[in-house]
């Protein structure tokens, strides 16, 4: 049987990352970038699909951790004969992207193997081998990786592996390496140097965080993984690093999540600016403002980590997937949806930057006009909603309410210019309040007593949960507290919440950042206590090292769907802040604690 998500570990330079197995096994790498083919695919499939194995031959008790405040890490293995370390990193630097193995002989004798099994193209493609003593290379079409080794490798035209003694304070360090067929393979690299170097960059990035919190290291943790999931030349931040990990068992909602998503860019820009990290946070709103250009009607909901546009979805067809899910996909066919939500995100995460005194550029101003006028032009449209649904689209009323955040931004921060056209101004005022009185009126049930997931439906889903949380209603209005109350009853599982009610016997996980939403709520309603319960409930369900999925599986007692998931980890941050003191939020300040006072929607 296939591991568990959470066996893995992440590791990551910056440009791409590999997942590692608790029984060092490398089973996902996409090289040179996130978005890359797999040349280690078998997180979904077999070993036959790409992996790199390094471990005692005798069976083992397995420890693992990260060196402290770092992406380093550290697995023993203990056996009958002795005990070895397998250190994992990838140094992050100009150079050529490198994965270190490095094998530290603590306690005995211990008899190790390695094997590598590369396989480009998502695990379909056998590269030409070549062997030189205690280096191989590997090539196909562009790309050509080259492993240095301490000891003489040896293998078939399938794989590359070798068998070494590994005694008590010996250390022998396997460096994998990518570079361009076209240029000469790239010499090895002092590897202990290298770890030094990374040991630096990552405390001393971490370092920065100076937020008093009681979740030092949950938060520290998070930090580090969303700073991992940053591509590094443009600033873009990919939702996860994995594609086609299940978000229901053996089912089909197996989606590709190496992309940038407009729909997380104001959780994104509100975590790192209330963590003290603007340097990533502008990094962020630049990479958006280049993303989306000046013409919202060509907006779309997702880019590559680069900016680029280009998603096509396709089928692996010679993959089983991840614990026998099909099918595995590549590309995602959500980007070219209309999700109407992402307009209220771009202008939020304007405000937002604004608000926190991040310089704002002539850029953002014709973009922000540009987006409220196409706003008032497809606000009433259907779409497919927060949640990617791909059947017929509706009037969801989250996207609808971010609809309304679009305008309400845009007013809050054209009333502190000074040559701001007054009779625009007018206009959208009366636009804002028109569709704050259609949402509570057609996005509201009376008889139910809760607002519903769309126009004319009966059912609750969690995007609710930010209706407060945006400044669309107070968070004492009886509305809002009877839709908590309702979510509270319905779609919290062991302290967990669906974004929905279960719709099949196999349903999809508890999606994590949802509940970090309800311990918002709770906590803006003066409920302090349950909203730390449900906080803690989410840090519970972490793996051993700190790691979340975008969802957990209750009944089966495991993570589900891409991993690590960048909004899991970008709301526990925010939750863990918000719960620990003052912090920016998204909503204006005036309207998220008090009644309402006979507004629109009355």
């Amino acid at each position: 049987m296939r591991k568990l998500i959470e066996n893995y570990a992440l590791i990551g330079d910056g440009e791409t990352a590999a997942l590692v197995g608790r029984d060092g096994s490398v089973d996902w790498l996409c090289w040179p970038r996130f978005d890359s083919d797999a040349c280690l695919a078998a997180l979904l499939g077999t070993d036959e699909h790409g992996s790199w194995r390094l471990a005692p031959i005798q069976s083992a008790r397995v420890e693992r951790r990260y060196q402290p405040d770092t992406l380093i890490l550290e697995t023993d293995f203990h056996t009958s004969d002795g005990a070895v370390r397998l250190t994992d990193f990838m140094p992050v630097g100009d150079g050529n992207s490198v994965l270190v193995r490095i094998v530290t002989g603590l306690r005995g004798s211990v008899r190790v193997r390695t094997v590598l099994n590369l396989r480009f193209d998502y695990g379909s493609l056998s590269p030409w081998l070549e062997r030189h003593g205690k280096r191989a290379l590997a090539r196909t079409g562009p790309g050509l990786v080259v492993l240095h080794a301490p000891v003489v490798l040896s293998g078939d035209q399938q794989i590359i592996e070798a068998e070494f003694e590994v005694n008590e304070g010996d250390e022998l360090s396997f460096e994998l390496m990518y570079g361009a067929s076209t240029e000469p393979a790239p010499d090895r690299i002092d590897a202990k140097r290298a770890l030094t170097a990374t040991q630096k960059y990552w405390r001393e990035w971490v370092g920065q965080l100076k937020n008093p919190t009681p979740w030092p290291e949950a938060v520290r943790r998070s930090l580090i993984t969303l700073k991992a999931l940053i591509y590094r030349p443009s600033g873009g931040i990919v939702a996860a690093p994995t594609t086609s990990l299940p978000e229901a068992p053996a089912g089909e909602m197996n989606w590709d999540y190496r992309y940038a998503w407009l729909r997380d860019s104001t959780f994104t820009l509100s975590a790192l600016l209330n963590a003290g990290f603007t340097e990533e946070a502008v990094a962020w709103r630049d990479w958006l403002l280049r993303a989306v250009a000046g013409d919202p009607d060509k907006m779309r909901i997702m880019y590559r980590i680069d900016g680029g546009r280009r998603l096509e979805e396709w089928t692996v067809a010679w993959l089983p997937g991840y614990r026998w899910s099909k099918p595995v996909r590549i590309g995602n066919a959500a980007a070219g949806q209309r999700q109407l939500d992402i307009y209220g995100e771009v202008m939020d995460t304007i405000h937002l930057a604004a608000q926190a005194g991040v310089e704002r550029s002539n850029q953002e101003r014709i973009l922000e006009e540009a987006v409220v006028r196409h706003v008032e032009t497809v606000w009433r449209k259907p779409d497919q909603g927060l949640w990617e649904a791909r059947g017929e689209p509706r009037h969801y009323v989250y996207s609808k309410v971010m609809c309304w955040v679009a305008i309400d931004r845009f007013l809050d921060g054209r009333a502190k210019v000074a040559d701001a056209d007054p009779a625009m101004l007018s206009h959208m005022t009366d636009l804002r309040d028109c569709m704050h009185a259609e949402i509570c009126q057609e996005g509201y049930d009376p008889g139910l007593g809760t607002f519903v997931d769309y126009y004319g439906g009966q059912e609750l889903d969690a995007s609710l949960l930010l209706l407060p949380l945006v400044g669309f209603l107070r968070i004492d209005d009886e509305r809002i507290a009877r839709t908590i109350a309702a979510i509270e009853r319905d779609l919290v599982d062991e302290g967990l919440v669906r974004r929905w009610k279960a719709r099949s016997p196999n349903p999809e996980g508890t999606f994590l950042a949802c509940t970090c939403w309800l311990a918002d709520c709770q906590a803006l309603q003066g409920r302090r206590e349950a909203a730390h319960e449900t906080f803690e409930r989410l840090l519970a369900v972490r793996n051993d090292l700190g790691l979340l999925a975008e969802e957990y599986n209750v009944p089966g007692r495991h993570l589900s769907g891409n991993f690590p998931q960048a909004l899991s980890h970008l709301a526990l941050i925010q939750t863990a802040l918000s719960l620990s003191g003052p912090t920016l939020r998204r909503g204006r300040a005036a309207d998220m604690g008090k009644a309402g006072d006979g507004g629109p929607c009355d």
